[in-house]
């Protein structure tokens, strides 16, 4: 029997023996005697990146996954040529290069431990229809290796024995295990005996991911053109090459502003402006905390982006204004797709300046989206996007819209076969011009890079939101992401929960998904569930369909509304440390969300967990994903964790079942943790807020928790006015010390910490702030395991005497 990687490999070539090499500073490349070129870079020590060329000569060296403001340097380089290899030496790994046939393998160059290898390697076949070459490369898989991340596959967490392609695509209603859909992340991380390295694979072109499918030893990658192109970090903690790789794409380029961090309400569609206040008051009236209201593509005259339908919104600016005022950010919708109508501006400037993407013998390329017939911008050329966004100027800076959300650019034209544009639409690509072949991929990312200028030039002095459906490596510099038009059901809400998950572990932490699913109707125990799994996403919305009835958090009745509302009185409560996560996130790369393979890849057990994870660092969630169910059996990671709703301890490592009815979920917070919350508010800055919450749970032991603070909106943290405060506990039998370390210049609006104390195993008799001894009573709160101090202690020191 022939196999389709034989047949594959029949048409292939290969490197063949390396003949020569020369390095210049960081850049090593070796020639083939056949003409292959391999250029080997050192980035960082635990960076390496590869080159292949069959011909020689390289192509232009750009790319728009890799951000400038990545980070460079290294403390070790050194090269060692040997009878059979070449050794490339830094202080994490040692490269070897075959001289035989050019494979590289990588080690651990602390212990020489095999990380990685080639198995056949690099080689090529080449692409008769298209010209160019089908650029391959596979390595080997170990017995037991586990495979991460690729963006918003709705499949298993682990990819081993599975096989995906990147074509961004408009997948209405998709399910478990649709591939593809709206997103290509060529990232992946791999797992081996404790070690985790990851591959970033920038080819921009249709690519391919095989993770032991087809050959249980081999996984490959390949791409239908461009250039066999990839990134080798290392980690070894799956961590560290998460932060690795987000470095190399780019962290975002700015905190959020904390009000994107609330409940937002959004449907297809909110409109007139009357139905609009009427779901607005409903919020205000029912006492549900949101912050964020929508409007979809009725807003606009016959679908014309940045138009008004004056019908359903004859002013818009004081409907904005008003929404405002009652702490209601708008959030307006922007396709790609402009109207061929030479009455709408918009349209006649970008013909009269030849902006729209072109056909391969001229004609514009004319698809049909929601306003009928379009022309469609070319946003790889940098003099379009600067046109796009000052197209932003009306909406944001004059009306007074604080949100824009991208839909429909994968692109997405409707009523062709492949539901995008045709591969021969050229495009500038920052004046490397190409095939829609090369561009499709990236098109999305670069229409939310010129919405994302756009408002940042009028939003400002405040933050931009921006909102993507499409995306790329890289997009999180940019914006916020969801995971598309989901479904309705008890199957999706598993996805939702997954994706999220590989998505943080993709570098795109600000994620979240359409609460209780975009198409069809959820019954309220769905909705209800769904609400709790959303507040811990970090893009938090309920975003459904018009032709399947409401889904307001007061649609299914008394007994729903009120456990949805609770919830989101959590998410509120959380804010603060929820904001902390996204600073981490910001200035390191790290995950908001990690998977319990994430959080311990040492325990086994992990590898193959889809369900739980950890939000931010210290409160584990496992969301309930069946009807009827009164509670679930979930695995708890290793080390010490507190039922958030009775402070039960549990010793983890184990599964085990928990109880957990309708109006509750499965929520741990690990020992030792501190976590700030805000009290309730309706939306974010509704109250001045005079006293933070501490929630401190004891631990026999030392464990570190962070509180970062600022202004909420605007820029002045990045001149240093924030405050970012460590706090250092320590438990002992009898007593409990929490040292605070505080950084910034800025002076945070409240006055107090208010402390409660979870699980005290002694009886609090003594209090000593900053050394001085503290009559009890002054500092006791309304309970005897509660103390308010002033926000600037250095050290709290609680004694007693142990409970018998």
């Amino acid at each position: 029997m022939i196999t389709n990687t034989e047949l594959e490999i029949k048409g292939n070539q290969f490197p063949s023996n390396i003949i020569s090499y020369d390095k210049n500073i960081d850049t090593f490349q070796f020639y083939t005697a056949n003409g292959v070129t391999l250029k080997v870079t050192i980035l960082r020590d635990s960076v390496i990146r590869f080159r292949y060329s069959t011909t020689g000569i390289f192509d232009k060296d750009f790319s728009y996954g890799i951000t400038k403001y990545a980070n460079s340097g290294y403390d070790i380089l050194e090269i060692e040529e040997t009878d059979k290899e070449y050794l490339i030496t830094t202080e994490k790994l040692i490269c070897s290069i075959k001289k035989e046939n050019a494979k590289v393998s990588i080690f651990d160059a602390k212990d020489k431990s095999l990380i990685n290898q080639d198995e056949i390697g690099f080689h090529w076949e080449e692409s008769y229809q298209h010209g160019g070459n089908i650029v391959k490369m596979s390595k080997v898989s170990r017995k037991g290796e586990s495979y991460y991340g690729l963006g918003d596959k709705p499949t298993h967490l682990n990819l081993k024995g599975k096989r995906f392609q990147n074509w961004v695509t408009d997948s209405y209603a998709y399910g478990k295990d649709s591939d593809p859909i709206y997103k290509a992340i060529p990232f992946f991380t791999g797992l081996h005996e404790g070690k985790s390295y990851g591959i970033f694979f920038d080819n921009t072109f249709r690519t391919y991911f095989d993770f032991a499918h087809e050959r249980k030893d081999v996984m490959s990658f390949w791409a239908q053109g461009g250039e066999m192109n990839y990134y080798f970090m290392y980690g070894p903690e799956m961590s560290k090459v998460i932060a690795n790789y987000t470095d190399l794409t780019g962290k975002p380029h700015q905190m959020p502003p904390l009000w994107s961090l609330g409940f937002q309400q959004c449907k297809w569609s909110y409109y007139p402006e009357s139905k609009v206040k009427e779901i607005t008051s409903k919020f205000r009236e029912l006492q549900i905390p949101c912050d964020a209201i929508y409007l979809d593509i009725d807003y606009m005259e016959g679908f014309r982006c940045f138009t008004w339908n004056k019908e359903y919104f004859p002013d818009p600016k004081r409907m904005v204004k008003e929404l405002s005022d009652d702490g209601f950010k708008t959030v307006a919708i922007i396709d790609p797709g402009i109207k061929i109508d030479m009455e709408y501006s918009v349209f006649k400037e970008g013909l009269e300046n030849d902006y729209f993407c072109k056909r391969a013998d001229g004609p514009y390329m004319k698809g049909k989206v929601w306003p009928g017939q379009c022309y469609f911008p070319d946003y790889t050329n940098p003099e379009v996007r600067e046109w796009w966004s000052g197209l932003f100027k009306e909406l944001i800076e004059d009306i007074g819209v604080k949100g824009v959300w991208n839909d429909m650019n994968e692109p997405a034209v409707m009523e062709v076969p492949n539901k995008t544009f045709p591969d021969d639409v050229r495009h500038d690509y920052e004046g490397n011009p190409c095939s829609h072949r090369k561009a499709h991929n990236i098109y999305g990312m670069q229409m939310a890079r010129a919405t994302y200028h756009g408002l940042k030039k009028f939003a400002f002095p405040k933050r931009p939101f921006v909102i993507t459906r499409a995306a790329y490596s890289g997009t999180q510099r940019y914006c916020c992401t969801w995971t598309g038009d989901n479904v309705a059901s008890w199957e999706h809400l598993w996805i939702a929960n997954v994706q999220a998950q590989r998505m943080s572990m993709s570098g795109y932490s600000f994620v979240g998904s359409d609460i209780g699913g975009f198409a069809e109707q959820p019954d309220g125990e769905l909705f209800a569930r769904w609400i709790q799994l959303g507040i811990f996403h970090p893009f938090c919305r309920v975003h459904s369909s018009g032709d399947h009835g409401d889904q307001e958090p007061w649609t299914f009745g008394d007994e729903v509304t009120g456990i949805v509302r609770k919830f989101i009185e959590l998410r509120y409560q959380l804010l603060p440390y929820l904001y902390t996560a996204f600073w981490k996130y910001y200035n390191d790369g790290t995950p908001i969300l990690n998977s319990l393979v994430m959080y311990d890849q040492s325990d086994i057990q992990t590898h193959f967990r889809t369900d739980e994870f950890i939000f931010g660092d210290k409160i584990l969630v496992c969301p309930i994903l069946e009807p009827n169910s009164k509670g679930r059996r979930m695995y708890i990671p290793r080390g010490d964790w507190y039922n958030m709703w009775d402070d039960e301890l549990i010793s983890g490592g184990k599964e085990l079942w928990v109880n957990s009815d309708i109006d509750t979920m499965p929520i741990f917070i690990k020992s030792g943790a501190i976590i700030p919350k805000y009290p309730v508010q309706q939306y974010v800055e509704e109250k001045n807020i005079k006293e933070v919450t501490l929630d401190v749970y004891y631990k026999l032991g030392a464990e570190k928790s962070y509180l970062f603070d600022d202004a909420h909106d605007g820029f002045d943290y990045t001149k240093g006015k924030y405050s970012y405060r460590t706090f250092k506990l320590k438990g002992k039998e009898e007593e409990l010390i929490v040292q605070q370390h505080k950084s910034g210049r800025y002076s945070a609006g409240y006055e107090k910490f208010k402390i409660k104390l979870h699980a005290l195993p002694f009886i609090m008799s003594k209090i000593e702030i900053d050394n001085e001894e503290i009559e009890l009573d002054l500092v006791k709160g309304n309970d005897d395991n509660t103390l308010i101090i002033d926000k600037d202690f250095n050290e709290l020191h609680i004694s007693g005497q142990k409970i018998v």
